[in-house]
């Protein structure tokens, strides 16, 4: 499980560069809630390159380490935006909740889900081919 741990740390710099590719690129074309929507299917698409590539390296064992594994990462992945947001920049609840609302188009929510059942998808996926 300690190397699911790592794997979910070099998540991190994904999100970083994807989080600068967002401002520099993205948001001068398309406005802020527009460049955060494409950012976030960016997001999820590399998640699932990165994701599928580890679960390759490192096979998971079963379903239920694939579902051990999502759940970590859900909570890992909480807890980071939410302390980072909240104690890093300073966000109020309501802010970063907002990210949450998919009925006011944010799509931020499809990030952590991702992370969430992405193992086992890849999991099911490897055993199949």
């Amino acid at each position: 499980m300690s190397r699911y741990l790592l794997a979910w740390f070099l998540m991190i710099p994904i999100a970083a560069a994807n989080g600068a590719l967002r401002e520099a690129a993205l948001v001068p074309p398309l406005g802020d809630h527009a460049a955060r929507q494409v950012s976030t299917l960016i997001l999820v698409a590399l998640f699932a390159v990165y994701i599928g590539f580890m679960t390759r390296r490192w096979p998971i064992g079963s379903g239920g380490e694939a579902l051990c594994v999502g759940a970590m990462w859900l909570a890992l992945t909480l807890v980071f935006e939410f302390a980072l947001g909240r104690f890093g920049s300073g966000l109020s609840w309501q802010q970063l909740f907002a990210e949450y609302n998919l009925a006011a188009g944010r799509l931020w929510a499809l990030v952590p889900l991702w992370v969430a059942v992405a193992p086992y998808f890849f999991f099911r996926l490897w055993r199949a081919v």
